[in-house]
């Protein structure tokens, strides 16, 4: 992977990254939905159930993270890769 301790965010970039982070889960449970899964307590691939359909705002924390990790990541790449990010 691209290093990108360098790079750090501003406080406007890392609300643009929560913005991100709950498209991401959104994204990912439209997906799921799309397939047949619907929510259940424990994930069970066999009953298509997964414990992660719900709004994003009821996630745990950590769960959050992985979110909040993929989108702050992919913004530092991008400005790694010498892109601008400007509203």
């Amino acid at each position: 992977p691209i290093s990108t301790d360098d790079i750090v965010l501003s406080a406007e970039k890392m609300e643009l990254s929560e913005k991100i982070a709950r498209n991401v889960h959104e994204v990912w449970a439209k997906s799921r939905m799309s397939e047949g899964w619907t929510y259940g307590p424990v994930r069970d691939d066999v009953k298509k159930q997964h414990p992660c359909l719900v709004p994003y705002e009821n996630l745990s924390e950590i769960e959050k993270e992985y979110d909040r990790n993929t989108s702050k990541e992919t913004l530092k790449v991008i400005m790694k890769l010498g892109f601008k990010i400007e509203k």
